[in-house]
Parts: structure tokens; C-alpha cells; sequence
């Protein structure tokens, strides 16, 4: 039984439970490239260390064109430029009988008011507010802090230049730990992990998948 919940480990359930399967109970790793991963990993740890304080000038000279374009990006973004927080900080919550969690990007605030930040280089979810890391993120922060007016998640999309907010509320909390509840209780009673999907010749586990 799996207590202990991820934004991936459930958009992967939700994606294929067979896939799930794979990759969270038999826990196969199978080679992929991580090419197209590297400029969010880059863009990713040197916004770390600048919102720490940390000199990065020396590591500024060794970005692209194409990375520094991005990175000068976030620079002007202004929810970037907000009071720091914590950065690539691990929370957790729990959720009726679940453990829920993930690694934020950022977390800055102006007054009372709190933001999670999550760089995209790549696309934003389809449906930002019902994204399993918003709902995740947005809860943990919720519980992590004693005291606030707002907390509110923001989509930075460093692709298309915009910004998708996601602003907390009572409603969206007992709908988001409804639907956590929900998932987690049907990952726990699942015993056949079907596959569900078209799109199998684009998963990773394709070649050992008897569906």
C-alpha cells in the first residue's frame, strides 16, 4: 500500500495505471534521454542559488543565447522579484489517510500574502487550477503556514511570457482534498493496474507492456 502521494505519481495513475504500475510499484527505470531536460534543470538551479544570495555571476557566462533569453525572463518577471521565502523546498501534508508532497520551486511573498512559484521552459498544464501539483502545493503551503491573507499559486511560462495565478480559497481546498482522496483511495484498492491509453507507442514501457 502506498501512503505517500506525488503531483507525478498521480498524473501518471491518471494518465495510465499500467505505466503507474511500472514505474511506482515495480519501480523499472528505463533509459531516456535527458537532452530536452537540461535547460529547465539549468534555469531552474541557478534561479536556487540567486534567490539565495549566492553569487552567479560567474555561472551566467556559461548559459547559451538561448538560456540566457530565459533566464532574463524570470529576472523581469515580477512575482519573481518579490520578497524571498524559500526555494526548491520540500513540503508535505497529509489528506484523510494520505501523505501528500513535492519539491517547490520558489516561495515569495509581499506582506501576507504568499506565492508559490514554478518555472515552465516548457508547456503549463492544460487546467492550471485542477493540475495535481497545484492542488498538492496549495495544500501543503495551507497546513505548512501559521499565518497568512492569501497564498496563490503562479504559473511562470518562460515559452509564451505569461502568468497563470491560482488564487487558494475554501472552496478550492475541500474540492482539492476531495479529489486527492479520491485518487489515493483508487491507487490503494487498485489490484489489475489496466492500461488506458492510445498513446502507448510514446510510453517508455511499451516494449515490456502486455496491457
Amino acid at each position: 500500500m502506498i501512503i505517500s502521494f506525488s503531483p507525478n505519481m498521480l498524473k501518471t495513475y491518471q494518465l495510465c495505471p499500467k505505466k503507474f504500475y511500472y514505474q511506482y510499484i515495480e519501480k523499472l527505470n528505463v533509459p531516456h534521454s535527458v537532452i530536452p531536460f537540461e535547460k529547465g534543470k539549468k534555469i531552474h538551479a541557478l534561479a536556487n542559488y540567486y534567490l539565495q544570495g549566492v553569487n552567479i555571476s560567474r555561472i551566467e557566462t556559461s548559459l547559451t543565447d538561448d538560456e540566457r533569453l530565459v533566464w532574463n525572463l524570470l529576472l523581469e518577471n515580477p512575482f519573481f522579484k518579490k520578497d524571498y521565502y524559500k526555494s526548491e523546498y520540500n513540503l508535505s501534508s497529509k489528506v484523510e489517510d494520505f501523505w501528500i508532497g513535492g519539491r517547490i520551486d520558489a516561495i515569495v511573498f509581499e506582506g501576507m500574502n504568499y506565492y508559490i512559484l514554478d518555472y515552465k521552459t516548457g508547456s503549463t498544464p492544460k487546467n492550471p487550477q485542477y493540475d495535481y501539483q497545484t492542488m498538492i502545493y496549495l495544500l501543503c503551503l495551507d497546513k505548512y503556514l501559521k499565518n497568512y491573507e492569501t497564498i496563490s499559486f503562479v504559473y511562470i511560462n518562460l515559452r509564451d511570457k505569461n502568468n497563470h495565478v491560482i488564487k487558494f480559497n475554501t472552496d478550492l481546498k475541500n474540492d482539492y482534498e476531495k479529489r486527492i482522496a479520491e485518487i489515493c483511495k483508487k491507487i490503494n484498492s487498485d489490484t489489475v493496474y489496466q492500461c488506458n491509453t492510445e498513446n502507448c507507442k510514446y510510453c517508455e514501457y511499451s516494449k515490456i507492456c502486455n496491457k
